[in-house]
């Protein structure tokens, strides 16, 4: 190389950009955790008219089952927003009877549980909140002066006293849960649509099918969930310390 020659350099071939993964056509996933061997046929009808609030931070979540479950059943509609409001569905708009499913919060958010709910002959109106646990709750907060106006809380059967699982201890369950009972979108849904529709029972158990391949397939390239130790609210921490005395330390896991 002669350095008075400023043409004279060297010639680098540039690598070749990564090869991007194939993606199915019909499921929009990546060809390793295709789900077209168990989605339906064709999208399953329903009476009830699925609403699904998505978060924006849950749009392109890759463990997010709102994808698949919209591919699951032809009434369904997907919402991105952190706040219902006006202007965001014609259906919404018309105030239709309908039902929102969320656990209660405190007191003056109770929810009638599902299982309780007297239904009448009017296909009702299901709306969801797929969002973060911290999330969905800000979002049905500011989203109940709307909700109030024609629709009834209602949650599934649950315990707080229970711990929430994780994909690694439930075949169900993609994401830490705060506690038992509390499951993915999906899962939610069918659970609701087994009490709203006459055929619920099939449709809980189509949809359950494909959540769990979804599942199955995802584990394949997810790390373990690391165990961490409950947070004691301060009282139960004294007891704890005074209780603990005398013996060896342990860890609540």
């Amino acid at each position: 190389m002669d350095p008075g020659n400023p043409t004279n350099h060297f010639h680098m071939t540039a690598e070749p950009p990564p090869a991007r993964r194939s993606v199915c056509v019909r499921c929009a996933r990546p060809t390793p955790v295709c789900l077209c061997e168990k989605l339906p046929a064709q999208p399953i009808t329903t009476r009830t008219q699925i609403v699904i609030v998505h978060h924006p931070h849950e749009a392109n979540h890759k463990l997010s089952t709102v994808p698949v479950l919209t591919k699951c059943l032809l009434n369904s509609t997907t919402i991105i927003t952190r706040r219902l409001r006006q202007g965001l569905s014609p259906l919404l708009d018309q105030f239709p009877p309908a039902i929102y499913l969320f656990p209660p919060t405190n007191p003056s958010s109770p929810a009638v549980t599902l299982s309780s709910l007297i239904q009448d002959n009017t296909p009702p109106v299901l709306i969801v909140f797929d969002a973060t646990w911290k999330h969905a709750k800000e979002m049905v907060s500011t989203s109940e002066g709307f909700l109030s106006k024609f629709a009834t809380r209602v949650c599934l059967d649950y315990d707080e006293s229970v711990s929430g699982g994780s994909i690694y201890d439930s075949e169900l369950i993609l994401r830490k849960e705060p506690y038992g009972g509390c499951v993915s979108t999906m899962e939610a849904v069918a659970r609701a649509l087994r009490v709203l529709e006459p055929n619920g029972i099939e449709i809980e158990r189509t949809l359950i099918e494909v959540l769990r391949e979804m599942v199955r397939l995802q584990a394949r390239y997810l790390k373990p969930m690391k165990p961490r130790p409950k947070l004691l609210k301060k009282g139960k921490e004294k007891d704890s310390m005074e209780n603990s005395k005398g013996s060896e330390p342990s860890i609540s896991l």
